[in-house]
């Protein structure tokens, strides 16, 4: 399904403040400015048949009383009665039915928005959020959204138009002081519920963090089910998710304290305002100046404002705490990018594929370095290889290559094009990696095949699980392809999931080949059967070996080796072997481990 265009990118800073979240959310339901148009069509037809409603039970009554006239049945008025009763609940539903599109779609918009802007942040910005809490604040935000967009044409603007108008007939068919009630009743309450929900909000505020850290918390814990069961920290976990359940608890208890201190007030002031009005109409009704009928109509009218009033209260709160979510939203499409495509950027034309590392410098942080003055080339086609003791920089050569990661100092080319210089999607579709950690989607195996070219045709994700030596094992399932992996996969084993990590990269077909130790979770007699694979997918290709096992790079073109970010040798196996150096070391410290493994076997 394509993709839905949204009028915005990325805001340059978070909305601070009502007026600035609803100018950005403006373009959104700009779009949509026809329906919009048509919806308020109706809500004014709404109302008017609401108010015409009063007015005719006003003709009704006086025309049914019998100092006025014999008493006779207004058929003719009673029709009318029937027939705006109708309109009011026909241009009420049709008005929902126009405007119901622009609520669900822009709410659709903006959170689409949100998600591809999370996508394209980088690494950095992942690795330091929790992802339940970035779930919780997209889910929120959706939802808020829409019930702004409800909240505001279904109920303020109705309200705010039947005010008016009721006042204007007050004013014209009575006493001026029956307006200046129901305006002062509609000021105080306005006042009275702004300052008691913006003191309110606080705790709101305090409700929503609570929630966001207790469900954060409780999503992280869920996902590293094995490393809780293996320390048998259950009662551990559930004790740091009570505790952020206890601080949600009081958060709660305090909001919904201060809601009822706000629905008193505002109850007193409404029973207040209605109880005055009452009083001046009963006054004039005693005194000959009103009818029965003009009674009736303030009666009717005090009904049709108590009801939008009652709401009003509970509207503005809503608003206030849709406003929030919606804030919070707004401020990940806010979120910079660390790494951004250059302006007219034109796609990576990879060529040969012949790969540069010149003077490069990077470091996660700035103050520990990780990679110093580190130059050294792939040739089109050939396959290099990246040794080290742990920490040395290996893997992140590969989050480099991805341009996950822009380097601090020198650059990186592929056929003499800077990778900052071409677009990301480009760059990216040219190159496939074997990640060391393999974490699979919750799906099918299928799936998580294909997904290395989800156009590609069932024969192609066969013979790419058969090129990967894992279709005999999927054969074996009850439900083949269309078994389940679990969550992040966990229903394979390690071997399996980097064999299924095999397959779709096999599938994708990339110019360019990183394996960041692909055979490392792997049995021997596997991985002599994959690495044979490999070595053949790896003809003719660029390839980048980030390896553990020296055994699986000895046919490399060319060896490098990493220590602490540096690279100290170069050259291949035998050349290697015979300088004697760090390479021979860690080679005949490897040949010592397997000798120990086997002689304990």
């Amino acid at each position: 399904m394509s993709a839905i265009p949204v009028p915005l990118h990325a805001a340059t800073a978070p909305p601070e403040g009502a007026a600035a979240t609803l100018r950005a959310l403006w373009p959104y339901v700009w779009r949509f400015r026809l329906r919009i148009l048509v919806a308020m069509v109706f809500l004014v037809g709404a109302k008017a048949a609401t108010i015409g409603v009063s007015l005719l039970l006003k003709q009704i009554v006086d025309a049914l009383d019998p100092k006025l006239a014999p008493l006779t049945v207004p058929v003719l008025l009673l029709a009318t009665y029937g027939a705006l009763r109708l309109a009011s609940t026909l241009f009420t539903e049709l008005r929902q039915i126009v405007f119901a599109r622009v609520m669900a779609r822009t709410a659709r918009s903006i959170t689409l928005a949100v998600f591809e802007h999370l996508h394209a942040l980088s690494l950095r910005f992942h690795l330091e959020r929790r992802t339940g809490g970035i779930s919780r604040d997209l889910e929120r935000g959706m939802g808020a959204v829409s019930d702004l967009l409800d909240w505001t044409v279904y109920t303020i603007l109705p309200t705010l138009i039947e005010i008016t108008v009721v006042c204007i007939i007050l004013v014209h068919s009575f006493d001026v002081s029956f307006a200046w009630i129901t305006l002062g009743t509609l000021a105080t309450y306005i006042a009275y519920t702004f300052a008691v929900t913006e003191w309110r909000i606080r705790y709101y505020k305090a409700m929503n963090e609570a929630d966001t850290n207790a469900n954060a918390r409780a999503v992280d814990s869920l996902l590293n089910y094995e490393t809780v069961k293996y320390f048998n920290n259950e009662g551990f976990e559930a004790e740091r998710y009570d505790r952020g359940l206890q601080t949600l608890e009081n958060a709660k208890v305090l909001s919904l304290k201060t809601l009822a201190v706000l629905n008193i007030g505002q109850s007193s002031i409404v029973a207040i305002g209605l109880t005055l009005l009452v009083w001046r109409a009963a006054a004039g009704v005693a005194v000959g100046t009103m009818s029965i009928g003009d009674l009736v109509l303030v009666n009717a009218f005090l009904l049709q404002l108590s009801m939008p009033l009652n709401y009003l209260g509970m509207v503005y709160r809503e608003v206030k705490q849709a406003m929030t979510n919606i804030e919070r939203m707004f401020a990940l499409l806010a979120e910079s990018r660390d790494v951004q495509d250059a302006p007219a950027a034109p796609p990576l034309d990879p060529g040969g594929g012949a790969v540069r590392f010149e003077h490069v410098q990077f470091g996660y942080d700035p103050r520990r370095p990780i990679l110093h003055d580190l130059s050294f080339e792939i040739p089109a086609g050939h396959t290099v290889a990246v040794v080290g003791a742990t920490g040395a920089g290996k893997s992140t050569l590969a989050r480099l290559l991805y341009r996950f990661y822009d380097v601090g100092g020198g650059r990186i080319t592929i056929d003499g094009q800077d990778l900052r210089a071409v677009t990301q999607a480009s760059l990216r579709a040219a190159i496939g990696i074997v990640p060391q950690d393999t974490v699979l989607f919750n799906d099918t195996i299928y799936f998580n095949i294909a997904y290395g070219r989800p156009d590609a045709g069932r024969d192609e994700v066969v013979a790419a699980a058969r090129g990967a030596q894992i279709l005999d094992l999927i054969e074996r399932l009850p439900d083949g392809f269309e078994s389940q992996v679990g969550e992040r996969g966990l229903k394979l084993s390690g071997g399996e999931k980097q064999r299924v990590a095999i397959a779709r990269t096999l599938l994708k077909n990339p110019p360019l080949l990183i394996l960041d130790e692909a055979t490392s979770a792997l049995d021997t007699r596997t991985e002599r059967l994959i690495q044979a694979q490999l070595d053949e997918v790896a003809k003719g290709r660029t390839t980048l070996i980030i390896a553990h096992r020296l055994s699986t790079i000895v046919e490399a073109d060319r060896i490098l080796v990493l220590d602490e970010g540096r690279l100290v040798e170069s050259g291949r196996h035998a050349e290697l072997m015979a300088a004697n150096g760090r390479y021979a070391q860690l080679w005949r410290m490897q040949a010592e481990a397997q000798r120990g493994a086997a002689s304990a076997d």
